[in-house]
């Protein structure tokens, strides 16, 4: 049923289906499965950025998924974290203005998601017809009695799908290793459309904020703070004990990890307005870069503050450039720099190709 997809959203398709069938829905309609497509691909679309079926050429979007999510955002006051419930509820507040998005989804992968079945047929179906395709859907149904789910009479949105009773007890008693499946094509097939973006496997539902691991950088910089005064990034104000967040230059939400060059002390009352936004590399690279030097320098110097880096190993130092390169012995300030520029831009430049907003302070 996944092979050789044209567009994201035969992944997403199947996986609503899979979902309604887990909750015990022997009949649903195409307004019902979209609406849950719309929720499950919500998170990685407007959260990271990802995109579903890739660019065209002049740089607008494939996937009408995608789109008929961007024009939800557009309408809504939805956050990128919003619960499945307050998504549904704002597709009800504007299913007028969404109808057309929506409808689009319908023209061709309810159909084309079971042409799998019609591979061995020895007649030839019509493409071009949904109201040949739906009969002959029902005829070959009739006949063989395999397809998952065929479709009713009703037009559009409103179309009847009716789940197959053994495919529905099938899905039931494997729902876990099926969603896996999906799981698992689909982000071969983002990976494939979004190259640049790392992590890409954590972008598909909301993370648990645990996975954060920012405590021993925390009491590495409460160690600097001790015995130097460290300016904020953006204010250029001294940084002020208890009134600090640990907080990454190129957002979490894109690189998904809490590395250590990533990684500085800024005044809490910035943190909530920056969000998920990219900083503007110039001047504020510069004020970073300084930091991080000081931070450098005094692990170099202090075998205290060398200690409290070494606690970052197990959760903050995992690139091979920052071990062999950034922080290995000998660097001076240029040098310290120019490695962390070198490695860092491209990470800054891919996350807003991807299309971060850059924030304004």
């Amino acid at each position: 049923m996944l092979k050789d997809p044209s567009f994201c959203y035969k992944f997403y398709w199947l996986e609503a289906i899979v979902t309604l069938i887990s909750r015990g829905a022997e009949e649903t309609t195409f307004d019902e499965i979209i609406d849950e497509m719309i929720c499950n691909a919500w998170y990685s679309v407007r959260e990271f950025h990802i995109h579903l079926s890739g660019l065209r050429s002049d740089g607008t979007v494939m996937d009408g998924l995608e789109r008929a999510i961007l024009k939800l955002s557009e309408l809504s006051e939805l956050r990128a974290d919003a619960s499945k419930v307050e998504i549904r509820n704002e597709i009800k507040r504007y299913q007028t203005e969404l109808y057309q998005s929506k409808e689009q989804l319908t023209h061709m992968v309810p159909y084309r998601a079971l042409a799998g079945f019609f591979a061995n047929a020895n007649e030839i179906v019509d493409w071009d017809s949904q109201k040949r395709l739906v009969a002959y859907i029902q005829h070959f149904d009739k006949n063989i009695q395999v397809l998952p789910y065929i479709l009713g009479s009703s037009s559009k949105l409103k179309k009847e799908v009716i789940f197959n009773p053994s495919w529905i007890t099938m899905i039931q008693d494997n729902m876990v290793s099926i969603l896996g499946w999906i799981q698992y094509e689909k982000v071969r097939w983002l990976q494939n459309n979004n190259p640049e973006v790392p992590g890409l496997v954590y972008k598909l539902a909301p993370m648990d904020e645990k996975m954060r691991k920012l405590g021993k950088v925390r009491k590495l910089w409460e160690g600097i703070l001790d015995q130097r005064e460290i300016r904020d990034v953006f204010t250029g104000k001294p940084i002020v004990e208890k009134k600090y967040d640990i907080d990454h230059f190129v957002p979490w939400s894109f690189v998904m990890n809490d590395e250590l060059w990533n990684l500085m002390p800024m005044d809490s009352s910035l943190n909530s307005s920056k969000s998920n936004k990219l900083p503007k590399w110039d001047p504020f690279f510069s004020s970073f870069a300084e930091n991080q030097y000081v931070m450098y320098s005094l692990m170099q110097e202090q075998p205290a503050i060398h200690k409290l880096y070494e606690g970052c190993w197990r959760d903050n130092l995992h690139s091979i450039w920052a071990g062999q390169e950034l922080y290995r012995p000998g660097n001076d300030k240029e040098e310290f720099r120019n490695i962390l520029e070198k490695n860092m831009r491209p990470v800054y430049d891919s996350a807003k190709r991807q299309g971060y907003e850059v924030w304004v302070y």
